[in-house]
């Protein structure tokens, strides 16, 4: 009995022995290395070439986008103007390409690695011989469901990354969303904050922006309306706007956020009661709306002075019988028309 357990052991050890010897013989033939090794190493180094390639290609497409950024001009400080009351600020310019390049570098970064480290990892598994197949399938069935479930969410990200990409808002500008305006304060790759003047922070979905107007981005216009008396002389009423702009653009609170001359634009509406004369004034981004305050108060504060009145509307007297009488006050009625 001990006999044939030792007979049987040294059996066993020998086929071990054997079959080690055929494993590092296997290890160590040519063919062996030519095969699923050699296309493992082959996977891997194709894998860290193409995305080293990719990060280099992406790199140049973020350099690209932050260097479309667009510039914005400011007022120069009183020491610095040097006859030139306006400057472009690369500070904010350099920040807001910092914080474009950064954003869209790192989705399209994040994408590439997650989507060329999948596919070295799957072929990898094919070549060791597992059957991936049920696999590659399931995670079909499952990409289809999350597509159809998160569409919108698809949708808000990828127009998230062309808002940043094309520059078409950043913190601080003043936009209108259609359905919110107001300043932006973070933007995001699915949503954007825009907080409007009554304080409220609106949260709007990137996939719902359809149209974007940004006041802040290069330059600004005040458009000044002002009516006259239909009997007034338009050339007169002309000269005394274009003049009475020029002294408002020199007051502090105005001068520092315009530049050039007030442009008149002529008659821009013609009723019965009065003749409306249109004049704009180039201001610095997102100034156009402080400047349009202080110039209206400036033109009316000149045209008091020169006992200059805005035209009435027509109004209409009705009266009653028992008013109409003499013998009664008569208390008039007035109506727009």
């Amino acid at each position: 009995m001990s006999i044939s357990l030792i007979s049987l052991m040294t059996l066993s050890l020998g086929e071990g022995a054997q079959n080690a010897s055929d494993f590092l013989l296997h290890l160590a033939s040519i063919d062996f290395w030519l095969g699923a090794p050699l296309r493992i190493i082959m996977i891997v180094l194709i894998g860290l070439i193409l995305h080293a390639m990719v990060r280099l290609v992406i790199r140049k497409v973020t350099s690209s986008i932050a260097r479309g950024t667009q510039s914005r001009v400011v007022a120069a400080s009183p020491k610095k103007r040097q006859g030139n009351r306006w400057k472009t600020d690369t500070a904010l310019s350099s920040a807001r390409q910092s914080q474009r390049a950064k954003t869209v570098g790192s989705v399209l970064r994040s994408v590439a690695s997650i989507v060329i480290w999948t596919v070295m990892i799957v072929m990898i598994i094919a070549e060791l011989g597992f059957n991936i197949a049920p696999v590659i399938a399931s995670a079909g069935v499952v990409g289809v469901a999350l597509s159809f479930g998160a569409q919108s969410l698809v949708k808000d990200f990828l127009s998230g990354i062309f808002i940043v990409a094309e520059d078409q808002l950043g913190i601080g500008d003043w936009v209108d969303l259609g359905e919110a305006s107001g300043e932006v304060e973070a933007v995001g790759l699915r949503t954007t904050q825009v907080r409007d003047l009554e304080g409220t922070l609106w949260h709007v979905r990137n996939g719902e922006i359809l149209r974007v107007g940004n006041s802040s981005q290069g330059w600004a216009r005040t458009v000044v309306d002002l009516p006259i008396p239909y009997d007034a002389d338009i050339d007169e009423m002309a000269d005394f706007l274009v003049e009475a702009t020029s002294e408002a653009l020199q007051k502090p609170g105005i001068k520092g956020n315009v530049t050039g001359k007030p442009e008149y634009l002529g008659v821009q509406t013609i009723t019965g009661e009065s003749v409306t004369l249109r004049l704009l004034v180039k201001t610095a981004p997102a100034a156009q709306f402080s400047v349009g305050r202080k110039l209206r108060e400036e033109l009316k504060k000149a045209m008091d002075a020169r006992g200059i009145r805005m035209p009435h509307t027509n109004q209409s007297v009705v009266l009653t019988e028992e008013q109409s009488s003499p013998s009664k006050k008569t208390v008039p009625a007035d109506s727009q028309q």
